[in-house]
């Protein structure tokens, strides 16, 4: 056969394509050399570091010394568990311990790359509200790694949810919250993960929306949910939701003989009629937004969604004690509503924002359940901590220190110094010399002191340090340094940021909060209470825009307590344990209300010198916190 023939397609000689099946195809399934791409979970998998665990009618009873019932208040001994950190570490850390566990996983992945999460929050009392930014790390992820649209955005999609599969039970069920977006490519990727055999149900969530407006065109007022099974079996609890009015219907049921629903008949065999003021809920849900002016369930976080639309999800795939996912939980509806249900959770977000907005409202779950005498669950926070760092500086900066520091001086505008006075000098800002600290490493008091002698040796009056994390008092022990060198130091902490892939916009580089607080000692009849007042509180305004920057600099000054959203207490802290929440007092949209003196009437067991640790998070999510020596 001549080449020419060889080319000629046809029955005898079918071409490539006619033979193709319908496929899925993004940019990044396939190598460059045609072959579809492993995912290799064990290279993302590093160890969760739980910061803090907060259960906090059992701390308040402790703190106090009053009785506490565990055998009544709490479910089980199962503790929930809330994440920060990008969720496919996360997911890929949870394999070894819920592997085939988990009965059910809600997401609501942001399905517009080009959306703006910027966020209202008040101040003080409330009357002002100024904006917040997105965090930048949310922005890099929701932009720049989805950087080539639709392809990228599925990649990012599909490596989740091949992890999320085999976190499910093989009687779990997962549902992915979606718009118009991309809906139509997040079906099809879920029959790809999934298997088309494993689609269980298109819900259509409709919603008035009476801002809809003269919009020219058919006012947009649904998202969709898809429901996909992993196993042959799974969960299905029936819902009902109210009629308008009394009608008269025939009972139907499920007949598993006939594989269809059928009239029920009773023992005469005549057909069941029922009056009801309530229906069986079909695929069109029509459950209201979160309104504005609710104070008690709208947060005013970007994309909350209401508690009816997860409490049916969760009443119809889930039993009692069963465990729940969320690995998108933004304000923490999902867990929120676990907790009352009486499931357990796992939840997870990239945001710091969400994170505190999450913990906040569960703390407000546990107190709930705890005041009507229900049981309720403990939790814990976690992060990846240094290990995601590690992750980056092995994947992306060949394990080089080196690399490290040159990466963080061109995102903070620094040279780097080619011959440096002192090997803790790593580069020069204007006048100014730069420390940059290592990437496993926490900036402690220490390294300050070797730090500002080597500034004042190589004759400099300035230095920025830059750290991923600073050792608590750290701003009480720089001030002293400042007078006892005649160098003024500035701390700043490194932002995630950089870490992302295709980091182009320069992060900021904000300087440590600085906190100040000192214990309240009583004595009375024969026993002595502690508690701790706040002294000082100036924020770090990370996430604030360049336009209002100037004027909340100058209220910072004067009302930094007006910037504080919430504030915790652990009396008994020791630095090898997480943080434990004996008292906690916070803001709500309701009650903008802010005790500066907590008043948990702490009680040691033995008198001496013990640790109390202070955290604040100031209304835009970040946190600062400091040790307080008390001798009793």
């Amino acid at each position: 056969m001549s080449d020419s023939k060889k080319n000629i397609y046809g029955p005898g000689n079918p071409h490539p394509l006619s033979q193709m099946k319908t496929e899925l195809v993004w940019e990044g399934k396939y190598d460059e050399f045609g072959n579809r791409r492993e995912f290799d979970v064990a290279s993302f998998t590093m160890p969760l570091q739980r910061i803090e665990t907060i259960d906090w009618p059992r701390s308040e009873a402790v703190a106090q010394k009053s009785l506490f019932d565990e055998r009544t208040a709490y479910r089980d001994d199962f503790r929930n568990k809330l994440i920060w950190g990008d969720n496919k570490l996360v997911l890929a850390s949870l394999q070894e311990e819920f592997k085939g566990k988990l009965d059910l996983i809600y997401i609501d992945p942001p399905f517009d790359v080009g959306a703006d999460f910027t966020m209202d929050v008040a101040i003080g009392d409330g009357a002002q509200v100024t904006e917040k930014e997105q965090s930048l790390i949310e922005l890099v992820a929701y932009r720049d790694t989805w950087g080539k649209g639709a392809d990228s955005y599925l990649q990012m999609l599909y490596e989740r949810l091949t992890l999320m599969r085999s976190l499910l039970s093989e009687t779990g069920s997962i549902f992915v919250h979606c718009d118009w977006h991309m809906s139509h490519m997040i079906r099809m990727l879920l029959d790809v993960v999934f298997g088309r055999d494993r689609f269980v149900n298109e819900i259509i969530w409709h919603y008035y929306n009476k801002m809809q407006g003269n919009v020219g065109h058919f006012a947009k007022n649904h998202d969709v949910v898809f429901w996909y099974r992993n196993g042959d079996k799974f969960k299905y609890f029936p819902q009902r939701e109210d009629r308008e009015k009394t009608t008269k219907q025939i009972k139907r049921v499920w007949d598993k003989n006939k594989g269809k629903i059928v009239n029920a008949k009773g023992e005469d065999g005549k057909v069941i009629y029922i009056d009801s003021d309530s229906r069986g809920v079909d695929s069109v849900w029509y459950l209201s937004m979160l309104q504005p002016a609710d104070k008690t369930e709208n947060l005013g976080y970007a994309t909350q969604k209401p508690e009816t639309l997860l409490g049916r999800i969760i009443s119809a795939a889930t039993e009692e004690n069963d465990l729940i996912a969320d690995f998108f939980c933004g304000s923490g509806t999902t867990l929120a509503v676990a907790e009352q249900l009486g499931r357990r959770w796992i939840g997870a977000d990239l945001g710091r924002y969400s994170i505190h907005t999450a913990r906040k409202r569960l703390i407000g779950v546990q107190r709930d359940l705890h005041g009507a005498k229900k049981p309720y669950r403990s939790f814990d926070v976690f992060n990846l901590g240094r290990y995601e760092r590690q992750w980056w500086q092995q994947a992306s900066l060949s394990g080089a220190e080196s690399e490290h520091r040159a990466i963080v001086l061109s995102f903070f505008r620094a040279e780097v110094l080619g011959s440096a006075p002192s090997p803790l000098l790593h580069g020069r800002k204007s006048t100014a010399f730069v420390h940059v600290d290592g990437i496993d490493s926490i900036f402690t008091r220490e390294e300050a002191r070797a730090v500002a002698e080597a500034t004042k040796a190589a004759g400099g009056r300035q230095v920025h340090c830059l750290a991923w994390d600073f050792e608590m008092e750290i701003r009480q022990t720089v001030a002293s340094l400042e007078t006892e060198f005649g160098v003024k130091i500035r701390l700043h902490r490194i932002p995630r940021e950089i870490m992302e892939k295709n980091r182009t916009e320069v992060p900021p580089f904000f300087e440590v909060a600085l906190l100040e607080a000192q214990p309240v000692i009583r004595k009375a009849g024969g026993e002595t209470t502690v508690d701790i007042k706040l002294g000082n509180f100036l924020p770090s305004l990370t996430e604030v825009p360049s336009k209002e920057l100037e004027a909340l600099q100058e209220r910072a000054l004067t009302s930094g307590f007006d910037f504080i959203d919430f504030w915790a207490v652990d009396f008994d802290w020791h630095p090898d344990q997480p943080f434990n929440h004996h008292w906690q007092d916070y803001r709500t949209r309701k009650d903008r209300s802010l005790k500066t003196v907590s008043d948990a009437e702490f009680s040691y067991d033995k008198p001496g010198k013990h640790i109390a640790c202070v955290k604040v998070v100031d209304v835009f999510g970040c946190d600062t916190s400091i040790t307080v020596e008390i001798d009793v």
